[in-house]
C-alpha cells in the first residue's frame, strides 16, 4: 500500500515538472513573438546646451596657431613631461599639469619646441588642437553642469537655462577654455563638487546607502581632489563643500529617528568619501608626477642633495655609489640645506677679506669663507681629526659620529675653516667665519668644530652623505656655521656671506649642511690631492629615496618657494576685477589686427555683482524678520534659499576674498571660479524676485519683459566682443577704439 503510494506521488510529480517545462517553453515563445522595448529619459534641454557648449569652446580651436600668453608658460611643462624632465611649480599641484600632458600624448607630442615667447609660430610637429582639447572640453561640460546644478537646487528649468546661457556667452570664460590654460578645468571641477554633493544632499532624503547615493558620495571627494590637485585655489571650494557637509552632518546626528548605529555608519561613509578619498587622490597624483619626472631637469639645484640624487643623470651621476659613511680624512662638500637665496656649497679661496670695510669697520684680513652657487674645485673640505696630522682615511675608515669635534681643512689651500670674536663683514651681529691665515700676530686659530646630525635618530648615529643634516657648533664661543643669505660686495665676487651665529633662536635650515658629493680621501701630499680633488668621485654604494620623502620635499617646496614678484604689465587688484577696470591681451597677430583679449561681458559682470548684493540684502531681511517671528517664505522655500546662497554666494566670497590677503602677482583670471558661482546665483535671485516679490501679474508680465530685455543685451554683448574672444576677425582701428569701453582696456591698435 505504501509502496502504491509513493509511485503515485512521484507520478504526479512528474507530470507537474513537465507540465511546468511546457508552460515556460510557452511563455518564452510569447515574449520572442513581442518587441524588447528600452525606456530612457532624455533631456533635451542638457543635450542642447552640452552641444551649443562644444560649438563655442571647439570652434576653430587650433587658431591661433601660436603661443597665446600664458601657454608659454604651461607649454614648458608639457615639454618637460614629454621628455620625463622633473620640474618644480610652485603655482599648484600636477594633475592641472599632467592633463595639459596628456593632451599632448594624445596628439603625438614629442615635447620638441621651444616655448620662449608669446606669439611665436607654432611648429608642425605641435598638435595644438590636442593641447587645447581638455579644457576646452571642461569649459565645454560647465555650461550644461550650471543647468544640473540650479535644478538640484530645486529651482525651475528656465531658470537653469538661464544659468547655464550665462555661462555659455560670458566672454571671459570662452576665452579662458579655448587655449591651454588651468581655469576652465578648475571651474568644471568646482562644479563637478558642488553638483554631487548636491546629488548625494538628494539622494539622503529617500535612499541612504543606495548605489546611487554612494556614486554620487564619492564622485564628490574626487571631484574636490581633482579641483584642489589642479590650483591650490581648489581648496576653497573644497572647503565650501566640507562646511556644508558637516553642517548637515550635524542636523543627521540630531536625528532621533536613526539609531546610533546608523549615525555612526553615516559619519564614517562621508569621511572616507570627503577625507580619505581626496588625500589619496592628492597623494596619487604626486606619485604619477614623480614616477614620470625621473630625469634631472633645470630646476634639480632648488630640491635637496638627497632628492637630487634620486633623479636619472645630473646629481644621481655623480653621486651614485659614494661611501655612505663620512669618515675621518674624507673630502667633502658641504651644500647649505636652506638654500636661499640661491642653493650654495661652503667655499673658499685664497683671497682675503679687506683691511678695512667700506664703512671703515676693520677684519681680521684672513682667507676668505663664502657660499658659492656653483660647483666648484674650492667647494671641496677635507674632515680632519683634530688629533691626528693625516688627511686621509685609515683602514678601516672611522666614522664621524654625532657630537664628535672635527676641523675642516679647505681642500684646495689646507687651511682650516675658523671663527673668532670677530664682526662679520655684513651681519655685524654675528661672528666672521674664514680659513685662518697666521700673521704672527697673537691671533691664535679657533678652528674646532663639535658636529651636530640634526635630523639623528640616536646619539650614536654616524654622518651619511646627502642623507645628514649637520650643523657645526664653534667650540670656543659656541657660535653656529650659518648662511646668512646677504651678497658681498665685488671684494667677495658677490657671493653670499657666511657667519657664525651666536644669537640661536632655535634650529633653522640656514643652520643646516649636508655632504652632497664625498670620497675617501688617499693622497696626503698637497700636489696629489689638488689632483684627486679634480678627479671624479669614487664608486662604492648608491641610495634611493622613498616615495614620502620626496612628496613631503617637493609639497614644501612648493609652498615655501616664492619667486620675486615683479610687477607685470596686466596685472591687477581684486577691487579692479569686480569692476572690470582691467584686461589682458592675449595675442596680436603679427600682420593684421587680429587680437585675443580676455576681457568680460560687462553687463553679466556687472548684473551677477548686484545679484550678490541683492542676495546678502535679502537674507538679512528675511533672517531679521524670522526672529521677529514672521515667516515670508515657507520653511522648504527658506531652506533652500539658503542652501543655493550658501553654495553660490559662499563659493564666490571663499573663491575672492582671499586674494586680498595674498602677496602675489594677481590677473583677471584668478576672478573667474568665483565668478562662476555668481553666474550660477544671479538667476536664482531673479527667480526669488519674480516669484515671491512680484506681487501682482502685471509686476510679473512687466519684470519677465525686463529679463528678456536684460538677456538680450548680454548677448548683444557678448557678439560686440567676439572678435577679442576668438581673434578671427581683423578690425579697424575705428571699429577696435569703438570697443574700448573702459579707458583701462588695453585695446592693441597697429599704427598703420
Amino acid at each position: 500500500m505504501r509502496c502504491q503510494s509513493a509511485c503515485a506521488v512521484l507520478g504526479f510529480l512528474n507530470f507537474t515538472q513537465g507540465g511546468l517545462r511546457s508552460l515556460l517553453f510557452y511563455k518564452m515563445l510569447e515574449v520572442l513573438k513581442r518587441p524588447v522595448v528600452v525606456t530612457t529619459n532624455i533631456n533635451l534641454n542638457i543635450v542642447a546646451l552640452t552641444g551649443v557648449g562644444l560649438l563655442s569652446r571647439l570652434w576653430h580651436l587650433s587658431y591661433p596657431r601660436a603661443v597665446v600668453f600664458d601657454e608659454v608658460y604651461y607649454g614648458q611643462y608639457i615639454s618637460f613631461y614629454m621628455n620625463r624632465v622633473f620640474f618644480l611649480d610652485d603655482s599648484g599641484p600636477p594633475f592641472g599639469h599632467m592633463l595639459l600632458a596628456l593632451g599632448g600624448y594624445l596628439g603625438g607630442f614629442d615635447g620638441n619646441f621651444l616655448w620662449n615667447r608669446i606669439g611665436a609660430e607654432y611648429t608642425s610637429n605641435v598638435p595644438v588642437w590636442a593641447l587645447r582639447l581638455l579644457p576646452a572640453l571642461a569649459g565645454a561640460l560647465s555650461v550644461p553642469m550650471a543647468y544640473q546644478i540650479v535644478v538640484e537646487l530645486r529651482f525651475s528649468h528656465c531658470t537653469a537655462m538661464g544659468a547655464a546661457l550665462l555661462l555659455l556667452i560670458e566672454n571671459a570664460l570662452v576665452t579662458q577654455s579655448r587655449l591651454m590654460l588651468l581655469e576652465s578645468p578648475l571651474i568644471f571641477f568646482n562644479l563637478l563638487a558642488v553638483l554631487s554633493y548636491l546629488k548625494f544632499f538628494n539622494c539622503q532624503k529617500h535612499r541612504p546607502f543606495s548605489l546611487p547615493w554612494w556614486f554620487w558620495l564619492m564622485l564628490t571627494g574626487v571631484a574636490c581632489a581633482c579641483a584642489v590637485g589642479i590650483k591650490y585655489m581648489g581648496i576653497f571650494t573644497y572647503l565650501l563643500v566640507l562646511g556644508v557637509a558637516a553642517v548637515h552632518a550635524w542636523h543627521l546626528i540630531g536625528d532621533q529617528t536613526l539609531s546610533n548605529v546608523l549615525v555612526l555608519y553615516h559619519l564614517l561613509a562621508r569621511a572616507v568619501a570627503l577625507l580619505v578619498t581626496p588625500v589619496t587622490l592628492y597623494l596619487l597624483f604626486f606619485y604619477i608626477h614623480l614616477t614620470l619626472l625621473c630625469r634631472s631637469g633645470p630646476h634639480d639645484q632648488i630640491m635637496s642633495s638627497a632628492f637630487q640624487a634620486s633623479l636619472e643623470g645630473g646629481l644621481a651621476r655623480i653621486t651614485q655609489g659614494q661611501p655612505l659613511e663620512v669618515a675621518f680624512g674624507s673630502q667633502v662638500t658641504l651644500r647649505n640645506i636652506f638654500g636661499k637665496p640661491l642653493p650654495c656649497w661652503l667655499h673658499s679661496h685664497q683671497n682675503t677679506y679687506p683691511i678695512i670695510y667700506e664703512n671703515g669697520r676693520g677684519s681680521s684680513h684672513q682667507q676668505q669663507v663664502t657660499c658659492y652657487p656653483f660647483k666648484d674645485v674650492n667647494n671641496w673640505w677635507v674632515v680632519k681629526d683634530p688629533g691626528r696630522h693625516q688627511l686621509v682615511v685609515s683602514n678601516p675608515p672611522r666614522p664621524v659620529r654625532h657630537g664628535d669635534v672635527v676641523q675642516l681643512v679647505h681642500g684646495m689651500t689646507t687651511r682650516f675653516l675658523n671663527t673668532h670674536d670677530v664682526a662679520a663683514p655684513l651681519s655685524s651681529h654675528a661672528q666672521e667665519v674664514s680659513c685662518y691665515v697666521d700673521y704672527n700676530i697673537s691671533v691664535p686659530a679657533q678652528n674646532l668644530w663639535r658636529l651636530d646630525i640634526v635630523n639623528r635618530q640616536s646619539d650614536r648615529d654616524t654622518w651619511k652623505t646627502i642623507l645628514s643634516a649637520v650643523r657645526f657648533v664653534h667650540l670656543n664661543t659656541s657660535a653656529v656655521l650659518k648662511l646668512s643669505g646677504a651678497h658681498l660686495p665685488d671684494w667677495g665676487f658677490r657671493q653670499l656671506e657666511v657667519v657664525g651665529e651666536k644669537l640661536s633662536r632655535g634650529h633653522h635650515e640656514s643652520m643646516a649642511w649636508n655632504v652632497e658629493e664625498h670620497r675617501y680621501g688617499t693622497s696626503q701630499e698637497q700636489r696629489d690631492r689638488e689632483l684627486e680633488l679634480h678627479a671624479p668621485t669614487q664608486v662604492d654604494v648608491s641610495r634611493n629615496l622613498s616615495f614620502m620623502a620626496r612628496f613631503s620635499e617637493l609639497q614644501w617646496r612648493m609652498l615655501t618657494l616664492r619667486g620675486e614678484d615683479a610687477e607685470h604689465k596686466y596685472s591687477s587688484t581684486p577691487l579692479e576685477w569686480v569692476t572690470l577696470d582691467t584686461s589682458i591681451a592675449y595675442w596680436l597677430h603679427p600682420r593684421t589686427s587680429a587680437q585675443i583679449h580676455l576681457v568680460g561681458n560687462i553687463v553679466i559682470w556687472a548684473s551677477a555683482s548686484l545679484a550678490t548684493a541683492t542676495y546678502v540684502l535679502l537674507f538679512l531681511w528675511y533672517l531679521l524678520r524670522r526672529r521677529r517671528d514672521v515667516h515670508d517664505l515657507p520653511e522648504d522655500v527658506w531652506l533652500h534659499w539658503v542652501l543655493a546662497g550658501t553654495l553660490c554666494t559662499g563659493g564666490w566670497a571663499l573663491n575672492y576674498l582671499p586674494f586680498f590677503l595674498m602677496e602675489k602677482t594677481l590677473f583677471l583670471y584668478h576672478y573667474l571660479p568665483a565668478l562662476a558661482f555668481q553666474l550660477l546665483l544671479l538667476p536664482l535671485v531673479l527667480q526669488h524676485v519674480y516669484d515671491h516679490l512680484c506681487r501682482s501679474r502685471v509686476q510679473r508680465h512687466l519684470f519677465s519683459t525686463l529679463v528678456v530685455a536684460w538677456y538680450s543685451v548680454a548677448c548683444h554683448v557678448s557678439n560686440k566682443l567676439r572678435p577679442l574672444t576668438y581673434g578671427d576677425s581683423s578690425l579697424t582701428p575705428g571699429e577696435l577704439l569703438a570697443l574700448r569701453w573702459r579707458d583701462s582696456w588695453d585695446i592693441l591698435i597697429r599704427k598703420s
